[in-house]
């Protein structure tokens, strides 16, 4: 079964916010909201191992993956599963895909249609955090300084997400559901602004492979 790709878009909608122009961030330095958007002012682009976890909000862990994370602003991530399974999240800037391996199928959704009603909708670059999420600074932990975001709007799938950074590089990501289910993803080895090559953002279906939702 393919991980929660929700958590994925929103990560990378974090990732992909654009950068606030240098008076405003000046002006709002003291704010949460502004600390969290300085922290990605500037980023093209973002790569990472990560390590992720699914509990059912008691602690007691009901899946866990990890793999290697590339984005690419505007709007482009891919998030390659190695384990369990070979699975993969990509959205190359119109599309988003959804392929297992073992399953031999692949899901294919218009990325404006799959993101709209999500805080994953920052992928676009227009927005900001402060527009989206009511954002406050956590007490240090872990070595890590938190923030913790809500979303300003009802239609989202998600109660809260926390995200760690470690001078100025993001470690870690806690996000709650409306079912009450826990994401938990942990990043390291990350690099940040390298040149990635164009086809990392591009995917053409194996032959054999079941395509559900081509041409919609």
């Amino acid at each position: 079964m393919m991980f929660k790709a929700a958590s994925l878009m929103l990560l990378a909608a974090f990732l992909g916010v654009a950068p606030v122009s240098a008076a405003p961030a000046a002006a709002a330095a003291a704010s949460p909201a502004a600390e969290v958007e300085k922290y990605l002012s500037g980023l093209a682009s973002w790569t990472a191992d990560f390590e992720q976890t699914i509990d059912d909000g008691h602690g007691n862990v009901l899946r866990s993956a990890a793999g290697r994370l590339y984005l690419q602003r505007p709007g482009k991530f891919r998030w390659d599963y190695s384990q369990p399974s070979e699975q993969l999240v990509l959205a190359d800037g119109k599309q988003i895909w959804f392929y297992d391996k073992d399953l031999a199928q692949a899901n294919v959704r218009d990325m404006d249609t799959s993101l709209a009603s999500t805080p994953a909708s920052l992928l676009s670059g227009n927005g900001s955090v402060s527009a989206q999420f009511n954002v406050t600074a956590l007490p240090q932990s872990a070595g890590l300084q938190w923030f913790q975001l809500v979303p300003k709007h009802a239609d989202t799938d998600f109660q809260l997400v926390r995200i760690g950074f470690d001078k100025g590089d993001l470690r870690s990501m806690f996000l709650a559901d409306k079912l009450n289910q826990i994401t938990q993803l942990t990043f390291s080895n990350s690099k940040r602004n390298l040149p990635l090559a164009p086809d990392l953002f591009s995917f053409v279906p194996p032959a054999g492979v079941d395509v559900i939702g081509r041409g919609k």
